[in-house]
């Protein structure tokens, strides 16, 4: 009997990075536990990923186009200096995780803000961002004031990054929880979050205005604050490689994301 050869397309690296996840991070049948050990595996991932592999042209290697991954090029990319507005795209959300990347126009910035209970991975995709992050001294009570304040230690103090640089990851009580990101030059930043904001569990998305204390060098005092009036966020399409998702992913949190961000798509229209 004659078999006949088949070639196999090698995986983008944005699936790759999505299996990893639902692998590492999904609770559907506690596959692998959330180890350091599994989070070091993503952004050891993540370290190896650019623009081009989320669909995204920075304008600085046209050539990705002929490499070995034949899926981008069926597709157009964003371009990097198309973006006039902080934009995301979003790529997944389930009830486990989320995988996006915001795209920054030079001089944009993403005000002061936590990420509640969740450990954050950030690679820089292109370009430099001005970094200031806390982490709490003591996490203010949640129930207590209807107002979260507090003392916070000061992790990056205006700190420049600048791609290609290593993935960051922010934990629930250390690496800089609460971070604002101001762009130096236009750029990009890919996130994986777990678990996602949520407002239903416990975990909305809280803007901070910080206050130096001069007699405490390296800490400031946190007040919680409307989000600023001139933050504006807008959605861009995903163009990167399709991702096969798993069947066993919970579906409707991606509809669900859609329905709560419905002003980050008024632009684009996804």
């Amino acid at each position: 009997m004659a078999f006949q050869n088949y070639t196999v397309a090698p995986l983008s690296k944005v699936q790759r990075l999505y299996d990893a996840c639902d692998m590492v991070l999904s609770s559907a049948g506690m596959r692998m536990p959330a180890t350091l050990g599994g989070i070091r595996w993503l952004q050891h991932l993540l370290d190896g990923m650019e623009a081009a592999d989320v669909g995204i042209d920075d304008g600085e290697k046209p050539s990705l186009l002929d490499g070995d991954e034949p899926s981008l090029k069926s597709v157009g990319l964003l371009p990097a200096h198309g973006f006039t507005r902080i934009t995301y795209v979003h790529i997944h959300q389930c009830r486990d995780f989320s995988i996006g990347v915001f795209c920054f126009p030079a001089g944009a910035t993403l005000p002061l803000h936590d990420h509640p209970e969740m450990v954050v991975l950030s690679k820089l995709l292109y370009g430099s961002v001005r970094v200031r992050s806390y982490d709490w001294v003591k996490a203010p009570p949640s129930s207590s004031s209807p107002r979260k304040c507090g003392l916070a230690r000061l992790v990056a103090a205006d700190e420049v990054r600048r791609a290609p640089c290593e993935t960051s990851v922010m934990f629930p009580r250390s690496g800089g929880n609460m971070h604002a990101f101001t762009a130096v030059t236009p750029c990009a930043i890919l996130d994986v979050i777990t678990p996602p904001y949520s407002e239903e569990h416990g975990r909305p998305s809280t803007y901070f205005n910080d206050v130096p204390i001069p007699s405490l060098p390296g800490f400031a005092f946190l007040e919680e604050v409307e989000m600023p009036q001139d933050l504006s966020v807008v959605g861009a399409p995903y163009l990167g490689p399709r991702i096969m998702v798993d069947m066993d992913d919970d579906d409707d949190d991606d509809d669900d994301f859609y329905d709560d961000h419905d002003d980050f798509y008024d632009e684009y229209g996804q």
